[in-house]
């Protein structure tokens, strides 16, 4: 039988509709969920859709941690994106000052600089400060395993032997780019590489994307890190990585199956499928094999 302890989730929540629809699954399937969203990232939204929501500062892991102890959480998931542009903002640090918490966690990060700054070391150095402290993370498809996506085409025509041809050209190139811990996504043309992620996001790489290759016509691939940790920085996609390739011109998304998350699957499929994009999950022995 589940203890109280089993049925209580803490969620840490930053930027995009990722954290509501982890949140509305959570309380479907009978949890309480206490909440912290990040100021200025998360949505309001989840404070009508959570039990318990408090605000946190983006550089407040103490008082994060503090929270979560004084709701009993003893597992929680971490969903949504913080854009690591705004760790290069002037004057950062005086606007999120940090707390304690930050500077025992991520001070060898950000100031001694004794240590690098890529997402999957920030983000190990985060939940290990909270396992310090006997909260510990777990994949959000743990709990919302149907959030992942299977193989095979989601949406749209099948690819044409020269888009799959793209695809399989950009996915080695886009894994090794994982491998690194530099980005996710890469655009891809007629084999030619037109944008690599960086510390940008998906969004703003197919953005540039369509700046650089003005015919359009281009290929998105967006994959799983050859180590992926499944606790944080899960490849996602939803219907504004499809908004955002329309604007720009792509024509075709492919991800990797079982290792992606699609939010708002109906409505992803129907925007798509209205605006001729094609979209594909790629098998887990393809992603293997690169």
């Amino acid at each position: 039988m589940p203890t109280s302890h089993d049925k209580h989730v803490g969620l840490l929540a930053a930027w995009g509709r990722f954290p509501v629809t982890v949140a509305e699954t959570l309380k479907r399937d009978g949890y309480r969920v206490s909440c912290l969203g990040v100021k200025n990232l998360a949505d309001p939204v989840l404070r009508d859709v959570c039990d318990d929501f408090s605000w946190m500062g983006l550089a407040r892991l103490g008082y994060a941690i503090r929270y979560f102890r004084r709701q009993g959480v003893r597992q929680a998931v971490m969903a949504g994106k913080v854009h690591k542009t705004l760790f290069y903002q002037p004057w950062m640090w005086f606007k999120h000052v940090p707390d304690l918490g930050f500077l025992r966690a991520l001070g060898p990060h950000f100031f001694a600089n004794t240590a690098d700054r890529r997402d999957d070391t920030l983000l190990g150095a985060v939940v290990q400060g909270f396992a310090r402290n006997g909260i510990v993370f777990q994949p959000a498809t743990h709990f919302a395993p149907e959030l992942l996506v299977k193989p095979g085409l989601i949406a749209g025509n099948p690819l044409t032997d020269r888009q799959r041809t793209d695809v399989d050209f950009g996915w080695t190139i886009a894994k090794e780019m994982g491998r690194f811990d530099i980005g996710q996504s890469i655009c891809v043309r007629d084999r030619t590489v037109i944008a690599v992620e960086a510390v940008e996001g998906t969004d703003d790489c197919i953005r540039r994307a369509g700046q650089l290759c003005r015919n359009g016509g281009f290929t998105v691939v967006k994959v799983a890190k050859p180590q992926q940790d499944l606790r944080f920085d899960m490849p996602t996609i939803g219907v504004g990585t499809l908004e955002t390739m329309l604007e720009a011109g792509g024509k075709v998304l492919a991800v990797e199956g079982d290792m992606t998350i699609l939010l708002d699957e109906q409505q992803f499929r129907e925007f798509a499928t209205r605006h001729k994009l094609s979209v594909v999950a790629m098998p887990r022995a393809a992603a293997v094999a690169a």
